[in-house]
């Protein structure tokens, strides 16, 4: 299998399962309604983790460009275009991104965020939608294997001027325990399988095969079964 038709193929499984296997289970994860355990404790660390993120972007983001790459709900789609953002949301899932215009409407300043945001389903990688300030992928590219990743991040790289955000799992004793231990939970408590990376290997990756990017800051969030790794590119100079 190339590896394109690598990244195709998880693509897919994906999409399938965020948009059918457990929908339902992501809308109330990024509600307010009250949830498991153990998805509260999912809950808290992707709040954690979408704070962090935000705040690695600019207080005020009027006159640039952003792609939420792999947006869900778009919770951090509308904090960004409340700072002033353009913001091209998309995920794979049709249901997760109707929910999240839904969401949108349902907001006080509906109308601002209307006019910033542009909805929608498909790949992350965005390829026909020119260029962005800034990328930010949260929990997206997790599910992918690490030189998916890494091609994904040199393919946004091209097309960016200031920052690049994502998130990976990092190679860890305790997560990969607590991976096997999650998949005696009923399918409702799962996500599809993440693939932890060595996050040390995968940034000095980046910087060889991305030498006009600096990596820059790096912040790991661990709440009970989340545990995800925030890494920053910056464009040097």
């Amino acid at each position: 299998m190339t590896a394109q038709s690598q990244y195709v193929q998880r693509r897919g499984e994906i999409e399938t399962y965020f948009d059918r296997t457990a929908a339902a289970t992501w809308a109330r994860l990024t509600s307010n309604a009250p949830v498991s355990g153990i998805r509260a404790t999912v809950r808290a660390g992707r709040d954690r983790m979408r704070s962090t993120l935000l705040s690695w972007l600019p207080t005020d983001m009027t006159g640039l460009r952003l792609l939420d790459a792999g947006c869900g709900t778009g919770a951090l789609a509308m904090e960004a275009a409340r700072r002033g953002a353009e913001v091209l949301a998309i995920d794979l899932s049709p249901t997760l991104v109707q929910l999240g215009r839904e969401r949108c409407d349902a907001e006080p300043d509906a109308a601002l965020l209307r006019a910033r945001i542009t909805w929608r389903s498909g790949d992350m990688r965005a390829p026909d939608d020119g260029d962005f300030d800034h990328v930010v992928a949260m929990d997206s590219l997790i599910h992918y294997q690490p030189e998916d990743a890494a091609a994904l991040l040199q393919g946004w790289s091209g097309r960016v001027r200031r920052s690049i955000l994502f998130t990976v799992a990092p190679r860890t004793p305790l997560l990969t325990v607590m991976h096997n231990v999650g998949k005696l939970f009923p399918r409702g408590d799962r996500a599809p399988s993440i693939v932890p990376v060595g996050v040390d290997g995968l940034r000095a990756r980046l910087s060889r095969d991305v030498p006009a990017w600096q990596q820059a800051r790096t912040e790991r969030i661990a709440s009970g079964f989340y545990t995800s790794q925030a890494c920053e590119m910056a464009r040097r100079g």
